[in-house]
């Protein structure tokens, strides 16, 4: 599915209008496709009345159409109004005047003691896509109000409070059950919190001019099933496991040993032609014994760590032959392991041999700057969770959440990586590229999950797969594998380890169109479904 920002929403419009279609047909086709999506959702409530809440920007205009739309079938209508009538310009002035005019009454500068609490419907044209302030005051206590109404609210665009770009709520924001939005979804649909105040989406086709979409060029997706499909990678018959890549993970301390296996077992059951784990000394019998079909490299060590000169002069020898390399994984902070960080970015990675650095090595580029990244002589890709893009980024974890988008972004310029934010609806930001991932659910919230991911991706990469691409793939896959899991009947307590048993499945399931909770549409789904998905992993 294609995202817009809010400015390429205007520009949008803009070249729309330039191309010779008139500003008041576009905002007429919106308002009546959300006066038809009221009807055909609440047809049962419209007895009751529709009560249209309308700001005085083209966001009300949209929902002054939709009355006017509402009149004439002879629904009964309150429309309040959150200003004075004359403070309307434009198209959202015309649209007040043809509503007016055929019989329709308006209240202004309604406040939350005009909203009756009623059963039938709530339309809110309040705000649009360009809302950049935080919402306070009057405007606050009818929102207030009107989510406290226990009606349903039908969003026009965008729920009203929520950021358009970010998916932050700007102080105060409409629970609606349903959102109209025009010609294709932006990034605050898809993201949280606003995924969860924007209630299910209907995208709907106003008529924006084709020729203008092929202007813009918009780098944002969400990818859902269609998208991921079409990267799985395909066997041809006379192949053998040389074919599929050999990555190297690069991890593993005392008491965390598992984060090796996991890893392991992600990138094996996601196809990987070879796995070998190059682990401190002292748990290569743990993690050899853990799974048979993983081959394990014996690194040296000191208390607490590697011991850095004798294991970076190991791992010039193992890196011969790899394919891909993930680095990270239960590995540890010492002086030595930063040391070992340094050298694999510098002169581990090349362009034949794409590096994965995720846990504790990021915690080691942290300390390095993840400017340094920029130097590395192959393609690097970087999968923080919010408190290690936190320490990348050299900000906090509440300044990365308001803004996942927008971290993603600032670091992957500052890095020269693809990026991957994990958490619900997980972030790529690659080559001005940004994806927001589909899949995935709150019961991914468990040890290990992290560790997985580095293993599909790790393996992706090592089969051909551009880092990026990798990236968006490995991340739905996993995500799809665990609806998978939910979808029978767990809910939450599985573990990650029967995420990556579950691995093969989704890759054949997915590959065949087959099911998968979150790899149909996001277009009209339930919004209770919309509210629980977003990968989680850690």
């Amino acid at each position: 599915m294609i995202l817009l920002s809010a400015a390429e929403s205007r520009e949008l419009d803009r070249l729309t209008q330039s191309s010779g279609v008139p500003s008041y047909r576009l905002m007429t086709r919106a308002g009546e496709e959300v006066a038809a999506a009221v009807t055909r959702h609440w047809a049962d409530r419209l007895a009751h009345g529709v009560v249209v809440v309308c700001g005085k920007g083209n966001n009300g205009g949209d929902g002054l159409v939709a009355a006017r739309k509402l009149h004439q079938e002879g629904v009964a209508l309150r429309v309040l109004l959150t200003g004075r009538r004359d403070e309307f310009k434009g198209d959202a002035a015309r649209a007040r005047a043809d509503y007016e005019a055929v019989g329709g009454t308006l209240i202004e500068d309604a406040g939350a003691e005009h909203l009756p609490t009623d059963d039938g419907v709530i339309i809110d044209a309040i705000f649009g896509t360009g809302l950049n302030a935080i919402v306070g005051g009057r405007t606050a206590d009818l929102i207030e109000r009107m989510n406290g109404a226990g009606a349903p609210i039908v969003a026009v665009d965008i729920a009203s409070g929520v950021n358009a770009d970010t998916g932050a709520v700007m102080g105060r924001a409409v629970r609606a059950a349903l959102t109209v939005t025009f010609g294709y979804a932006k990034y605050g649909h898809v993201s949280y919190p606003g995924a969860e105040y924007c209630g299910s989406l209907e995208v709907v086709d106003i008529g924006f001019a084709p020729s203008a979409m092929a202007q813009i060029a918009p780098a944002g997706r969400l990818v859902e099933a269609a998208e991921a499909r079409a990267w799985i990678p395909w066997r041809r018959e006379n192949t053998h496991k040389g074919t599929y890549g050999h990555l190297l993970i690069i991890g593993g301390s005392r008491g965390k040993s598992g984060a090796v296996l996991l890893a392991a077992r992600g990138a094996l059951h996601s196809g990987a032609g070879l796995v070998t784990a190059a682990i401190p000394e002292s748990i290569l019998a743990s993690v050899a014994a853990g799974q048979a079909e993983l081959m394990t490299a014996p690194l040296p060590e000191r208390a607490g760590g590697l011991a850095a000169p004798d294991a970076i002069a190991r791992l010039r020898e193992l890196l011969n032959g790899k394919d891909a390399t993930a680095l990270g994984p239960g590995l540890g902070v010492t002086p030595d392991t930063i040391a070992v960080v340094a050298w694999l970015v510098e002169e581990g990675a090349n362009p034949q041999r794409p590096l994965l650095i995720d846990a504790d090595g990021l915690n080691a580029v942290a300390e390095l700057g993840a400017e340094r990244l920029k130097t590395a002589p192959g393609p690097v890709v970087l999968t923080p969770h919010p408190g290690e893009m936190a320490r990348l980024l050299k900000s906090s974890i509440a300044e990365v959440n308001a803004d996942r988008i927008g971290a993603a972004r600032r670091l992957a310029e500052l890095s020269g990586a693809a990026v991957l934010l994990k958490g619900a609806r997980s972030v790529v930001a690659a080559a001005n590229r940004v994806s927001i991932n589909g899949s995935g659910n709150p019961g991914m919230a468990t040890p290990g999950m992290g560790d997985v991911l580095s293993g599909i991706v790790g393996a992706l990469m090592g089969q051909g797969i551009e880092p990026a691409t990798a990236l968006r793939l490995g991340v739905f896959v996993h995500g799809y594998a665990a609806d998978r899991i939910a979808q029978r009947g767990a809910a939450f307590g599985y573990l990650a380890s029967e995420v990556a048993a579950e691995l093969p499945a989704a890759f054949g399931a997915l590959a065949e169109g087959g099911p998968g909770r979150r790899g149909e549409s996001l277009e009209g789904r339930a919004s209770e479904d919309l509210r629980t998905g977003g990968n989680q992993s850690g």
